[in-house]
């Protein structure tokens, strides 16, 4: 793919980011009006639109793109490190292990704080785990693809830790039951900041973008990559390692939201072609565009009650993906 054309979807992406992002801080329970937002980008003081915009619009959205740019680019890495087309955040138990300990953390009733730090911790040692299971043949690269050894201890691993979830549920008071499923399905209500998230997202990009073009070597099979010098081991660590923090930043910021992470590069693969050098910043656009069009969704469409918005992005991507995939074949 040549430099002109990345660029020119880039753009085009950016442009649709940007026309939900000021929806986003236009439309709710105080309607905000477009000279208003342009006033307020000038400096001026608009008053209660202001505080409405500056301290719940702009946080939610921002921390809605990070997150969705996040789980987007998690799934691009995983497909292209297992060469599976139904990887994504999600399959490799770390969700799995952020929901157990955040449940658990809902169940007790302890402060929001805590059920995040849980989420956090919870995320790594699912990390962790399937990296002590996985470890010696994930960084040797041999004669045989450690691809499917990973892919099924992360499965067996969110087949577990779903298990656990359920018992949690099961046995958690009924005051904790409607919170705890909001998380399962995705919660942005009550984010104040979207620091951490944005912030992760840069670091993940700049940490896979400059091997994007070993990836796309990666693709044609371990022993292309080696034959052609790639260092298979240590290209599969920064890979998986860069996925992992990334998945567990989202999820640790506004719950257990999937989809994203599997369809998001399907879409784009279809559309754009799989260049991983293209492919990486266009998930991160487009995954967060996604999300946050979902969390506008969820939090107006039937207000003032708000829904799941992981609910809202399979909702909106289900359709279009099939409607793509109507017309075109997987690459």
């Amino acid at each position: 793919m040549t430099l002109r054309r990345a660029l020119t979807i880039w753009a085009g992406l950016a442009a649709v980011v940007l026309a939900v992002l000021i929806a986003s801080l236009m439309l709710g329970s105080v309607p905000v009006s477009l000279r208003e937002i342009g006033a307020m980008a000038l400096g001026h003081d608009v008053g209660l639109v202001g505080d409405v915009i500056w301290r719940l619009r702009l946080p939610r959205a921002l921390a809605a793109f990070a997150c969705g740019g996040l789980l987007a680019v998690a799934g691009t890495l995983m497909q292209t490190l297992l060469r599976n087309p139904l990887a994504d955040p999600y399959v490799l138990g770390i969700s799995g292990g952020a929901g157990v300990a955040a449940l658990a953390s809902l169940a007790l009733m302890l402060p929001f704080f805590w059920v995040q730090t849980s989420a956090f911790l919870g995320a790594l040692a699912a990390i962790a785990i399937v990296m002590g299971l996985s470890r010696r043949s994930f960084l040797r690269a041999g004669e045989q693809d450690s691809s499917a050894r990973l892919l099924l201890t992360g499965v067996m691993m969110a087949a577990g830790f779903g298990a656990l979830a359920t018992l949690i549920l099961t046995l958690a008071p009924d005051a904790s039951l409607r919170g705890m499923l909001f998380w399962l399905t995705g919660d942005l209500n009550g984010v104040d900041r979207a620091s951490l998230p944005l912030i992760a997202l840069v670091v993940t990009l700049l940490i896979v973008s400059p091997v994007a073009h070993r990836l796309n070597v990666l693709l044609r099979g371990e022993a292309v990559a080696q034959a052609v010098g790639v260092a298979v081991g240590p290209l599969r660590m920064r890979v998986y390692l860069a996925a992992s923090l990334a998945t567990a930043i989202a999820v640790t910021t506004a719950g257990s939201i999937g989809f994203v992470g599997l369809v998001v590069p399907h879409i784009l693969r279809l559309r754009f072609g799989n260049d991983q050098r293209m492919l990486l910043p266009a998930a991160a656009l487009g995954g967060g565009a996604l999300l946050m069009l979902a969390d506008l969704v969820a939090r107006t469409v039937i207000a003032p009650t708000q829904l799941p918005v992981g609910v809202i992005t399979a909702m909106i991507g289900v359709p279009v993906f099939l409607w793509l995939l109507s017309r075109r074949v997987i690459r």
